[in-house]
C-alpha cells in the first residue's frame, strides 16, 4: 500500500522531505518546462492535453470508421455518446434542422471537455487538461463565434442591434439596457463559460492533492495514532474522485448546453 500511496501523492503534488506536511499551491498548474518545440516551452499539462486529444480521436475515429446495423459493445458506447450530444442537447435546443447545422461543433466542444476533464482523476497523469486556462479560453472563444456567426447568418447585422436593444423597452431606460446587454452578451459569457470549466478542475485537483498528500504524510511519515486519519483522508481521496468523474461529465455537459442555448438565442425569431 505504502508505494501505490506514495507514487499516487508524489505524481499529484510534490511531497516535502523535511517531515513536515506541505498542502498544495497554484505551483501545480505551472510545472517545470520538459523541453521546447520550435521555441514553444511544453510542460506536462500541454502533454496530458495532446493525449486527451490524441484518445478522443482515436476512440470516436474506431468507434464510427466500420459501423455494423448491429452494433458491438464499442460501437454502441460510442453512438450513445453521440446520439446524447445529437438528441439530448443540440435537437431538444435549437431543433432539427438548426441541431444538425451546428451538431460538429458541440459535438467537438462535448468530447473535448469530457476527455481533458476526466484526465484528472487518471494514474500517473492526475491533472485535468482544462486546469490551465488556454483550453476553457479557446473552448470560450469557440462558443463566442459560433453564436455571433449564427446570429450575423441568421438576421444579418441587425443582430447586434436587436441583441443590444429590445423592443419595448421604454427608450430613457435604451442606454441602460445597451450597457447591460453589451456586457452581460458580448463580454461576460465567454468570460463565464471560461471561469466557471477552469475553476471547477483546479479546485477539484487541489482536493486530490490535498487529501492524497494528507494521506500518504499520515500514514507514512507521522505513523503512530495519526494513520487513524489517514484512514479519513484516503475515504474523503475515494470520495472526491467518483466526485470527480461526475464533475468532468457535468461541465462537458453543461458547456456544450451553454453553447447551444446562446446559439439559440441568437438565431431566435426575436433577434
Amino acid at each position: 500500500m505504502e508505494p501505490a500511496l506514495f507514487n499516487l501523492a508524489a505524481t499529484l503534488t510534490p511531497l516535502a522531505s523535511d517531515g513536515e506536511f506541505h498542502g498544495p499551491s497554484i505551483d501545480e498548474f505551472f510545472p517545470e518546462i520538459l523541453f521546447s518545440v520550435a521555441g514553444i516551452p511544453v510542460h506536462r499539462i500541454h502533454l496530458v492535453q495532446l493525449l486527451s486529444v490524441i484518445a478522443v480521436v482515436l476512440i470516436l475515429w474506431l468507434g464510427t470508421r466500420r459501423m455494423k446495423v448491429v452494433p458491438g459493445r464499442f460501437q454502441s458506447l460510442v453512438e450513445m455518446g453521440l446520439g446524447f450530444v445529437r438528441g439530448g442537447i443540440a435537437h431538444d435546443l435549437l431543433g432539427r434542422k438548426d441541431g444538425d447545422r451546428f451538431l460538429p461543433i458541440l459535438t467537438t466542444i462535448f468530447f473535448m471537455v469530457l476527455f481533458m476533464n476526466i484526465t484528472g482523476i487518471i494514474p500517473f497523469l492526475n491533472i485535468a487538461g482544462t486546469s490551465i486556462a488556454a483550453v476553457p479560453l479557446l473552448l470560450a472563444v469557440v462558443s463566442y463565434v459560433t453564436f455571433i456567426y449564427a446570429g450575423i447568418r441568421r438576421h444579418g447585422f441587425r443582430f447586434f442591434k436587436n441583441a443590444l436593444l429590445p423592443q419595448g423597452v421604454p427608450g430613457f431606460a435604451l442606454p441602460i439596457v445597451a450597457l447591460i446587454e453589451l456586457v452581460s452578451t458580448f463580454v461576460l459569457r465567454p468570460v463565464t463559460l471560461m471561469l466557471r470549466l477552469l475553476m471547477n478542475m483546479v479546485v477539484g485537483h487541489m482536493l486530490l492533492v490535498l487529501c492524497f498528500a494528507a494521506t500518504q504524510f499520515f500514514f507514512f511519515t507521522a505513523g503512530g495514532g495519526w494513520a487513524a486519519l489517514g484512514v479519513g483522508t484516503l475515504a474523503f481521496g475515494g470520495a472526491f474522485t467518483l466526485f470527480e468523474i461526475l464533475v468532468a461529465v457535468l461541465q462537458a455537459y453543461v458547456f456544450t448546453v451553454l453553447t447551444a442555448v446562446y446559439i439559440q438565442l441568437a438565431v431566435a425569431e426575436e433577434h
